[in-house]
């Protein structure tokens, strides 16, 4: 299952990391719609709104298809059909599972109207419950981050003309999703929602939960799931499958009160030696990333430490039943955070 996500980029940062390529191979970022209702935040829950990418030719006629916009969306799927306050809901839509979709109203209606979408994230967050008791450990799940040549900074671009170059930095996790239009029966703003298709997990993440999104793995296969306009409902399904390309780390239980909208909520914890973590080659860039919410070029000598292809998350840290983690994270926190200090005005807020 998907519950709570991380999304904490703003706005031009977030724009730049879904750049893409248009049918003539031009590189292209998408436009926003109402982003003034996008709140990033490090611990999203459902009922919040998060941007969802969309094919453009769902809000203009004789657009192209393949074009994308971004639009933040409640999630939670609301149906075109239902007639009452949306608070009224009774039944849980935040996730829908793919071998039952299309027999429930609800997704099948939306689905077979091409209202596909890809959820952005920085990642997902999910609870491995401990063998015999009711404790939980929360664990921070997403993409496999790779450094290429370029990776000199992590955000922002410095200026407009840098967005044309390709984006090198924190991958973001793309997620299958189905949105609907509900409209208020006496009048009003249209409410659009989402919901997080989710299928069996992987071999590498079944010990913390049997469920996990649907992700899409690849620039072709999120165009494919958003070109509604070319790509039947049919063709498109065969994309809903599990994937192994993911790694994971545990955080803090900071993360458990969805109401704690701080970078601990990701910040990776040692299980095994109940104290603080040392920041190795993989958790250094993401202790970097986290800190430079206005990146800037890194320097000389950090660009050129060594860093591994893809962090070894699972191996290190995953046990099927480990000890009650003691938060141990916190000062190692505090020191990271003070290097890359930055005004209050630039931290994310509601």
């Amino acid at each position: 299952m998907c519950g709570r996500t991380s999304c904490h980029l703003p706005i031009d940062v977030l724009t730049r990391a879904c750049a893409y390529r248009n049918r003539q191979g031009q590189q292209q970022l998408p436009e926003w719609r109402d982003p003034d209702k996008y709140c990033p935040s490090y611990n999203k829950s459902p009922q919040s709104n998060s941007p969802v990418l969309l094919s453009r030719l769902h809000f203009e006629k004789d657009a192209d298809s393949s074009e994308r916009i971004i639009a933040p969306m409640r999630w939670g799927l609301v149906p075109s059909w239902f007639r009452d306050d949306p608070s009224k809901l009774r039944f849980n839509t935040s996730n829908c599972r793919s071998d039952t979709m299309m027999e429930k109203q609800s997704f099948k209606v939306p689905l077979q109207k091409g209202r596909r979408c890809v959820v952005l994230a920085d990642g997902f967050y999910e609870w491995q419950r401990y063998q015999g008791t009711n404790q939980t450990q929360p664990y921070f799940i997403y993409f496999p981050q790779i450094k290429t040549e370029k990776s000199g900074s992590i955000g922002a671009a410095d200026s407009p003309e840098e967005w044309e170059k390709v984006w090198d930095n924190w991958r973001l996790l793309t997620m299958a999703g189905i949105f609907d239009c509900w409209e208020p029966p006496e009048g009003g703003d249209i409410l659009y929602s989402y919901t997080v298709i989710t299928v069996d997990s992987c071999k590498g993440l079944n010990d913390i939960h049997h469920r996990m999104p649907a992700i899409l793995d690849g620039d072709e296969a999120v165009s494919k799931w958003l070109n509604f306009g070319e790509v039947t409902t049919q063709e498109a399904l065969k994309l809903i499958h599990p994937t192994e390309n993911i790694t994971f780390h545990p955080v803090s239980p900071v993360v458990n009160n969805s109401r704690n909208n701080t970078p601990e909520c990701l910040a990776p914890v040692d299980l095994l030696a109940k104290k603080e973590l040392k920041a190795g080659s993989s958790s250094e860039r993401l202790l970097q990333w986290l800190a430079t919410k206005s990146p800037k070029k890194e320097d000389s000598k950090t660009a050129q430490k060594e860093e591994s292809d893809v962090p070894q998350w699972s191996s290190q840290f995953l046990q099927k039943s480990p000890l009650p983690p003691k938060r141990g994270s916190a000062g190692l926190l505090k020191r990271w955070l003070k290097q890359e200090e930055e005004p209050p005005a630039k931290q994310p807020h509601c």
